[in-house]
């Protein structure tokens, strides 16, 4: 006579969690694991074939990097400064693009949206080619001010979309009260109206820095090798094989882009993502 085998909800659930363990555990190794190996480079001092850890850990990589003729300093002295630079040229032109786009009732408004995509329609190395051609024949071409101009083109599509989603989630009766009560247009706008903003303009400027820190294509074809940046000290060490310091550069671009991406996650709220493309 058999009997009747019955799982509880507690024997269940448990069975349950041992799939779901092991999707969540492939996801890790997935995302953390080529994180960990980047770590691993930056510390070895020997590392070869077939084993799988460094026969060797030390730090001499770090000061062939950080050494005078390492080049990361400059490098990242330089990215820093066009990063900031291009949030700054971005910002200017967005914020009364992005209030305008929200406030005004523009013909082909979505049209106009679109047309800040149109850098990113096309591939970047046919672009870059002939804006190095006509930066070299009117001097901007190994210019800081030259690559500024080339990531602000690619930083305006995050810089004006944000920005109108932001003022899109501002509630015009309020800047119309404070004129109702007296308050000049620009009064309005700078005591109302862009301190609520604010938290989207601020995810938009951090977009823009992250887009502008990692460009690697403008920065080559417009600031090398007069310029020199962190993507491109990147690119050098990894195609000549030094991967300890193609890894220590990438750790130097990974840090600043975990700290602001949390940043984001405080000040980019959904009631601003839900405006973006309205």
């Amino acid at each position: 006579m058999m009997r009747n085998i019955s799982f509880g909800g507690g024997a269940w659930s448990t069975l349950w969690w041992i799939p779901r363990g092991i999707i969540f555990g492939l996801l890790a190794f997935f995302i953390f694991g080529p994180l960990f190996n980047l770590v691993l480079w930056t510390v070895a001092e020997k590392w070869y074939f077939p084993h799988s850890l460094p026969l060797q850990y030390g730090f001499s990589y770090w000061e062939k990097v950080f050494a005078p003729r390492g080049g990361a300093i400059e490098s990242l002295t330089n990215s820093l400064i066009v990063a900031v630079l291009t949030v700054v040229v971005s910002l200017l032109l967005a914020i009364p693009t992005g209030y305008a786009l929200a406030r005004l009732k523009l013909p082909f408004r979505s049209l106009i949206l679109l047309a800040f995509l149109i850098p990113q329609a096309f591939p970047n190395l046919t672009v870059y080619v002939n804006i190095a051609r006509i930066f070299y024949e009117i001097g901007l071409n190994g210019t800081v001010p030259g690559v500024v101009l080339v990531h602000v083109s690619h930083g305006l599509v995050y810089a004006v979309w944000i920005a109108t989603a932001a003022f899109s989630a501002v509630d015009p009766e309020l800047e119309q009260a404070a004129r109702n009560i007296g308050a000049a247009p620009m009064r309005a706008f700078f005591d109302v109206t862009l301190p609520l903003a604010a938290p989207g303009l601020m995810a938009s400027a951090i977009f823009v820095f992250l887009e502008s820190l990692d460009e690697f294509t403008g920065s080559y074809f417009v600031g090398a090798p007069d310029v020199n940046m962190l993507p491109l000290l990147l690119y050098t060490a990894g195609s000549g094989g030094n991967y300890q310091i193609a890894s220590i550069t990438a750790l130097l671009l990974l840090v600043p882009s975990l700290i602001f991406m949390m940043v984001v996650e405080r000040f980019l709220k959904a009631d601003v993502l839900s405006k973006v493309g309205h």
